[in-house]
């Protein structure tokens, strides 16, 4: 499988004819969708789902399936039967991958906001996609997309949660208020702590797993 980073959160998995992508939000670039008929989407904020992108994608491809809870589903309505609303427990299949839902609720920023539904993505049994959480599932994970940055998060909190997640390697993500000093910074306290393999992918970088 192949994983390519785009924008802060927004990641493709590829495999052969298998194509999935996870949490385009409005800074991806409409490249991301080339080829996807099947979305993930964890969360109702801008930097995870951008609804234009995908009402126009539905409007090229009548195969489009989006994946997402229910407050997404509120936003898509638009798109009709393309949406197929999830919740955490739910297992199913996209683009030929198995993905079990887990999580529930956005992590906090200040005084229990946004309190909105957050769920996050086992994919393939394999890779973790969290969202804006930092809840540590059941399955034995090999790849966890570990969130570095956020007004939700602090870097402690991070590296705590790739220890208790203990995967094989874990790949930074939701990273875009990260100026290339505060990245530099991040990522030697993750190399050091995580105890895991741990790393930045450039955008539209990819890496096989």
């Amino acid at each position: 499988m192949r994983i390519t980073k785009y924008s802060h959160a927004c990641v493709r998995l590829d495999d052969g004819q298998r194509s999935l992508l996870i949490d385009p939000g409005v800074w991806a670039t409409r490249e991301v969708y080339d080829g996807i008929d099947e979305v993930l989407v964890t969360h109702e904020h801008v930097d995870h789902v951008d609804v234009e992108a995908l009402t126009e994608l539905a409007a090229r491809s009548s195969s489009l399936r989006v994946h997402a809870p229910a407050s997404v589903a509120e936003l898509l309505t638009g798109l009709g039967d393309a949406v197929h609303v999830v919740a955490p427990g739910d297992s199913f299949e996209a683009a030929g991958y198995a993905v079990d839902v887990v999580g529930g609720r956005h992590a906090d920023i200040y005084d229990q906001l946004p309190g909105c539904a957050n769920v996050g993505y086992v994919v393939g049994g394999s890779v973790y996609h969290p969202g804006d959480a930092l809840f540590v599932p059941e399955h034995a994970v090999d790849t966890l997309l570990v969130p570095t940055s956020g007004p939700w998060l602090k870097l402690a909190e991070a590296i705590d949660f790739v220890r208790a997640v203990a995967p094989r390697q874990a790949i930074s993500i939701h990273d875009a208020l990260l100026s290339p000093i505060g990245a530099m910074v991040v990522d030697r306290w993750l190399d050091l702590k995580s105890e895991t393999d741990y790393s930045r992918l450039a955008d539209g970088s990819s890496v096989e797993v």
